[in-house]
């Protein structure tokens, strides 16, 4: 903990009523209301001062709902395209890395803009916590906040589905507070966030929150600080690839808190968020009008998932229908749900190494995709301000660089497991 660190002010506001309450270390919902909304930080810092660089991530903390500082973060970097800019023709595209890219100043060693996340909510937390807190993870997260909780000594649970438990490589060995559990092979993101769930319902036991806590999003919306406070200017447009949308949301969120600001401009940014087919539970809702998510075989789901190259866009219950989800992000910013087939990913991943000289995740190789898709049909002006969000890249590059080895499950659940045998498994392992 940095002692020079003044905790941020802030309060948290209902999206749907607007009432304005005090968060009482770790409040998910606002009280008294019955239908589902998410809360936001309300900062008392209404134009955004950035910190000293040294402080990594936390040079963004005025919008941060944090009470200290974790050691070791770094934060996303922006810059201004030439190689891809000039094979799509835009004059103003700009692109905010996270990953590990020492060319660019880029030195997340998860290589994933995870990291943000994991760090904004490892400083929400206060010295009189008590508990396990429990992340569940398609593998960029558990990977991150493994990292992250290790490095800072948070008691953390992590449910990742077996099958992506290749995600779970390190360059130095993650200590023992940090505990790793499976579903067994053949389950999904899904599964691991079910396994969670009884967990949450355990003494003991605390979830991290998702897309309900601030410090998720707002550590997420650092992504767009970095990018406006870089261009000078809030981008036009956004492209980032989505499971959950909770990035996304972050964006829309930052991008409000922008506006009032008032020295980036007062433009809203269409969001344009893509999936990765065959899995495209968004997208089907969006496409529909519908502001719940559609009806869908699980059996199915799983088969279409075992079939995509970003499995970390699984999420089939994304905060989408929630008020101030992001249906509700969508429709304030005219923005649209894309798709990208996994050779159409293959492909621009392999353009973006070419063009600008790093290796992309498959998600951010998703997102690039529709970015050239949409540039071909000719619905990105090429003098407009273009932010690609490339939420993970660098991993062979730092793998090249660095040995890693990987964190092997303390125990592997089946995907529908018994809840006495998860109560004997935890006793056990905490």
């Amino acid at each position: 903990m940095a002692s020079q660190f003044v905790p941020t002010q802030y309060l948290l506001q209902s999206v749907k009523t607007g009432q304005e309450f005090v968060d009482k270390g770790w409040t998910l919902d606002a009280p008294g209301e019955d239908d589902p909304s998410l809360i936001r930080a309300v900062y008392e810092e209404v134009q955004l001062n950035l910190k000293d660089e040294s402080l990594g991530l936390f040079k963004f903390a005025d919008w941060l709902p944090v009470n200290h500082m974790l050691q070791g973060s770094a934060p996303p970097v922006t810059y201004k395209s030439e190689g891809l800019a000039k094979h799509l023709g835009l004059n103003n595209l700009y692109i905010t890395f996270s990953g590990y890219w020492p060319e660019k100043g880029a030195f997340m060693p998860t290589c994933s803009f995870k990291e943000t996340e994991a760090y904004s909510v490892g400083g929400r937390l206060t010295a009189d916590t008590e508990g396990v807190l429990v992340v569940a993870s398609a593998g960029n997260t558990a990977r991150a906040f493994a990292r992250v909780c290790s490095d800072n000594d948070i008691k953390l649970l992590l449910c990742v589905p077996e099958d992506n438990l290749s995600a779970m490589w390190f360059d130095r060995p993650i200590k023992s507070n940090v505990k790793l559990v499976s579903t067994r092979s053949g389950s999904d993101y899904f599964d691991a966030i079910h396994l969670s769930n009884m967990i949450c319902d355990l003494p003991g036991f605390f979830a991290e929150g998702g897309a309900k806590n601030v410090a998720r999003r707002d550590g997420m919306g650092t992504t767009v600080l970095s990018a406006a406070t870089f261009i000078g200017h809030i981008p036009d447009h956004y492209f980032q690839a989505v499971g959950s949308g909770t990035g996304a949301i972050a964006a829309w969120e930052a991008n409000q808190r922008l506006m009032v600001d008032g020295r980036f401009g007062t433009n809203i940014m269409k969001l344009r968020v893509a999936q990765n087919a065959p899995f495209t539970p968004i997208y089907d809702a969006w496409k529909a009008d519908s502001r719940q998510m559609l009806e869908f075989d699980n059996d199915e789901a799983r088969r279409q998932v075992e079939d995509m190259d970003a499995k970390v866009l699984s999420n089939r219950k994304p905060p989408y229908p929630i008020f101030g989800g992001l249906y509700d992000a969508l429709k304030d910013t005219s923005g649209e749900v894309l798709v990208a087939s996994n050779e159409e990913g293959r492909k621009a991943a392999a353009l973006f190494e070419e063009l600008e000289g790093c290796d992309i995740h498959p998600a951010a190789g998703i997102a690039t995709a529709t970015l050239i898709k949409e540039v071909e049909k000719g619905t990105v002006p090429q003098d407009d301000i273009v932010m690609l969000n490339i939420t993970g890249g660098g991993e062979e590059l730092f793998k090249r660089e660095k040995e890693v080895e990987y964190l092997k499950p303390d125990y592997v659940f089946d995907i529908e497991p018994d809840i006495e045998d998860v109560k004997k498994v935890l006793k056990d392992l905490f």
